[in-house]
Parts: structure tokens; sequence; C-alpha cells
């Protein structure tokens, strides 16, 4: 599954059909917070294996998948030069990363927005500036919201934008910019590019909104490159072969992809990109699990 969508809909409207599976994946971040929320709640009818929690996925496909994808759509929709810029990347987790590192590389002037505070001083201490929204939203010029969450530009931050400001989403589904707001404060509506509209507030102001709030990197780009999405294929794969085998003595919860899987597929990956790595020599290994030398 890709959003817990396939689950949601078949624990709602096609429950006569749970007996016939033996259990299910799930793609990303926001899907597996749905589907933990489940299993907690006693609904989940079969094991479910988090896909997302992987390291070879969300190290990689979250981080510089997103990270690249998402410029490249708010690029390939505006044709926008971000050097120089302030880009506010709301969230800070894998795909926030990736995005902000991005746009930091392209020359733009970089805050974040978070709400965990393990998180945002991470981020402090990568060296970008970190604000709450209703701060950021009055020197941003380029939003990016990557949460999963909704509502994370809302009607409180749009009367603070400035002139021109432009909103993408690249977290999940078109909720994250309430666009119902962005509708109501706006005299006029109009559509200036293929993914650009223009909301012109009561004061003169533009507020340009991409792809009409949906993920930006799917609708205005391609989506991720296949040379990161081949890694996320194959945990789904590998696990799904694994679940076959296991599935009888899984409860009905979110279990991890196995650590042999995820090790599995980063060195599927090395091995396709020509790439070597050293190993543990015996003394070496003995060495690590011996408690008795050192210091």
């Amino acid at each position: 599954d890709d959003g817990c969508d396939l689950v949601t809909l078949l624990h709602k409207e096609r429950k006569e059909q749970l007996g016939e599976l033996t259990g299910g994946t799930e793609e990303t971040t926001t899907g597996v917070i749905r589907l933990r929320a489940m299993a907690k709640e006693g609904v989940l009818a079969y094991p479910v294996v988090a896909i997302n929690d992987a390291d070879t996925k969300h190290l990689f496909d979250n981080r510089f998948g997103t990270g690249q994808s998402t410029i490249d759509g708010i690029i390939r929709a505006t044709n926008l030069l971000l050097a120089g810029r302030t880009v506010v990347v709301a969230g800070y987790g894998m795909c926030g990363r990736g995005v902000a590192s991005r746009a930091r590389g392209l020359g733009a002037r970089v805050i974040v927005t978070e709400i965990d505070p393990l998180v945002a001083l991470e981020a402090v201490m990568e060296g970008y500036q970190v604000l709450p929204m209703r701060e950021a939203a009055r020197v941003g010029e380029v939003f990016i919201t990557v949460t999963g969450d909704t509502s994370i530009l809302a009607r409180e931050h749009f009367g603070l934008m400035k002139d021109g400001a432009v909103l993408a989403n690249s977290g999940h589904f078109d909720v994250e910019i309430d666009k119902e707001a962005l509708g109501d404060l706006a005299v006029e509506v109009r559509r200036i590019r293929e993914f650009v509209d223009e909301y012109r507030m009561e004061d003169g102001r533009r507020i340009h909104l991409l792809a009409e709030g949906r993920l930006v990197n799917l609708a205005a780009a391609e989506g991720h490159p296949a040379a990161v999405m081949d890694m996320s294929f194959a945990n789904q794969a590998l696990s799904v072969e694994w679940l076959h085998a296991n599935a009888e003595g899984l409860g009905q919860e979110v279990v991890p992809v196995p650590v042999e899987i995820d090790k599995e597929v980063a060195r599927l990956k090395l091995t396709a990109m020509g790439v070597e790595i050293d190993e543990l020599s015996p003394a070496q290994d003995a060495y690590l699990k011996s408690w008795e030398q050192g210091t």
C-alpha cells in the first residue's frame, strides 16, 4: 500500500475480503502512522510490514528522492531561480531534510519549521534557521510542506506572507495547505501557468499555489528517480516473500522490515553501483565481541 489507502478501503468497505489476506506492506511515513493507529485501536486485521521504516527506504527514497524530485517539480512549474531566495521547509523528517539540503545546495536561504524539539535542535546544529511558522510566514518566499499532516499553511499564515509567495506541498495528499481558507481570502483566482494558480488578496498581494496543493513532485514533475525507487521496491518484494513464509507467527500488527532484508537491499544496491566494501577480519570480529580486551 501507499498511504494506507487500500488498507482503509478494505477495513471500511470490503471487510468480507479481509480473510483473503495473509499480510501487507506499507510504503510511506503517513501510511505507517495510520496503520499504527489502527493497530493501537485493535482494528487492524492482518500484519503489515512498515517498508518506510527500513533504513534502505527512508534514508534514501525519502531524503534523496523527495529532495530532488520536489525541487525538480517546483522549478518545472515556476521556472524560479532559487539562489538568493528564502525557502521555508515545514517538517524536518527525512523528506524535509532532503528538500532543505537540495534547496540550500541551489543557493537558497533555508528556514525550517518543526514541532519536535529534538529534530528542531538537529536542524539548528546543521546550520538552518528554525522558526515558528507564524514568523517564517513573514519572511519566506517559497514554502514547501513535507509533514504528512493537515493545515500546515493556514489562514493565519496567508495574511502574513509577502507578495509573490509560492506554496508547494510534497508531504501527502492535498491537505497540508488549506486551499479552502486561501480561496476564501482571495478576491480573484486565476491560472497563470499549467501548475500555478495565483490567488490575489484584497490588499493586492499575490500568493501562488502549485499543483492545486497536491504532491508537486508527482503533479509537476516525474516523481523520484528510478535509481532510488529500486531500493524501496526491493524492500517491498523481499518483505512480501518474507511475509508469505512467516505470517502465521505474526499478530495483527505493524512489523519492521527484517534487518537481514534491509542489509541485503543495501548490498544489492552497492553491487549494482559497482561499489565494494571491506569486511571484518576474524581478529577484528573477535575484538568487537569481547569485553576483556581494550581499555
